[in-house]
Formats: C-alpha cells, sequence, structure tokens
C-alpha cells in the first residue's frame, strides 16, 4: 500500500515529534535550566542528570532490542558508522559543540524544537548555527580543492 521510503519518513516524523516533546517536558528547550546544570561550582541543578540518564537507559534498552534483529523493519540492513577512530576532527567538533552549549545553553535539537516558541534569541542562535555550518563546508571545499 505504502513504499517503505513513506513507511520510514513517517516513523522518523514520528519519532522527531516524540523527541521534541521529551525535549519540552523536560525542559531541555530552556537556556536557563541547562545553563543551571552546568554550573557546577555554582547554583547547580542536577535535574538533567536523571533527563540524561532516563535517556541512556531508553537508548540502551532500545539498542538490545534493534540488534537483536536480523535486520531493521524498514530496511534491508542496518545503516552503521564504519570510523571508529577518534580523530582531531571528532575532538575539535565536540570541543565547539560543548563550548556552544556552554554559552547560550542549546544545542540543535532543542533550539529546533524551540524555534516554534518564536523567542529573538532562538532566531539568533539558529542563524548562527546555519551560518556555522555553511562556513565549514565553505572553508572545507576551498581547502580541499588545493
Amino acid at each position: 500500500m505504502f513504499s517503505d521510503n513513506i513507511k520510514q519518513s513517517f516513523v522518523a516524523l514520528i519519532a522527531g515529534l516524540i523527541f521534541g516533546l521529551g525535549l519540552i517536558v523536560s525542559e531541555m528547550v530552556n537556556p536557563a535550566k541547562i545553563l543551571a546544570f552546568l554550573d557546577v561550582a555554582g547554583d547547580w541543578d542536577p535535574s538533567l542528570a536523571f533527563v540524561m540518564g532516563g535517556a541512556l537507559i531508553t537508548a540502551g534498552i532500545g539498542y538490545k532490542l534493534i540488534f537483536s534483529r536480523s535486520r531493521p523493519v524498514l530496511s534491508s540492513d542496518f545503516l552503521l558508522p564504519v570510523k571508529k577512530e577518534i580523530d582531531s576532527k571528532l575532538v575539535m567538533g565536540a570541543a565547539l559543540f560543548g563550548i556552544g552549549w556552554g554559552i547560550t545553553g542549546l544545542c540543535p535539537g532543542p533550539a529546533l524544537t524551540s524555534f516554534l516558541i518564536g523567542s529573538t534569541e532562538i532566531f539568533v542562535f539558529l542563524f548562527a548555527m546555519v551560518f556555522g555550518v555553511f562556513c565549514f563546508k565553505t572553508i572545507k571545499r576551498l581547502v580541499s580543492h588545493d
């Protein structure tokens, strides 16, 4: 009746909506809440540790259930990353992500979820994020042509 591509898109939409709802319920879309969690030397709010712990438990159970199957439900095989080594690109990317998260209290998932709120800060963050991606791709293209 429906193609596998439509089924995959529908499942991705539902998963994204559930993920976004989880971000809202856990207040991961609230920069003040994130910054309070990161402020371990000041007025620390440990509540997001429970959110992260719950996410780890849920992911662990999900991985166990998914990989007990011979193949995914809506695909012919599992698409897993092949690169396993830690290199300078990974370390730099993680450092930049962490610095940005610590400065703004937002990361891309919650920022996109917060887009519907329409605050000026969210628009500035999303613009800066898209601009950063554009700059990276431009620089990468220029460097790889040399």
